[in-house]
């Protein structure tokens, strides 16, 4: 799901805010009132390889006794059906993983031009061209083959 996850969205930073990852990965509710009747639906549109890799993280959330399920029991009790508490449950979801990768994609671009911090242009790792220490030298010349001695077969 996390190797799903980062392939299909690639940079995060192309979405402004939650809002719009949520519209683009599906879980975005939609408005589904009739008169007096204030409901919301999920989505249909969006990313269905995402909205499924939510969807798995949902149903993982509700098999133990996690913050999910009791977010998914909270919804219950306040009058929601299960879809609803699941669509919820599904967009929070999604609201975390918008902020972790958003977390992530900022420690990132603070970290230098390696990937790590403290990482300059003048070291090894950016280097086209890094030291070689004596061990990794290459030997010179040809490598010599040495006639191998047959032991003798046992009858």
């Amino acid at each position: 799901g996390a190797a799903r996850l980062l392939v299909e969205i690639a940079d995060i930073t192309r979405f402004p805010n939650r809002a719009h990852f949520a519209s683009w990965n599906g879980t975005a509710p939609i408005d589904a009132s009739s008169g007096e009747q204030v409901r919301h639906r999920l989505s249909r549109a969006g990313n269905r390889q995402i909205n499924r890799v939510l969807h798995i993280m949902a149903t993982v959330q509700l098999r133990n006794p996690t913050e999910g399920r009791a977010y998914f029991d909270r919804k219950k009790a306040s009058g929601k059906t299960s879809m609803e508490a699941m669509r919820a449950l599904k967009r929070r979801l999604s609201d975390i993983v918008y902020r972790c990768m958003i977390s992530d994609a900022v420690a990132t671009m603070a970290a230098g031009p390696g990937g790590h911090r403290g990482t300059t242009t003048d070291s090894s790792v950016t280097d086209s061209h890094p030291p070689a220490g004596s061990s990794e030298k290459s030997l010179p010349g040809p490598a010599v083959t040495q006639d191998r001695t047959l032991l003798p077969a046992v009858s």
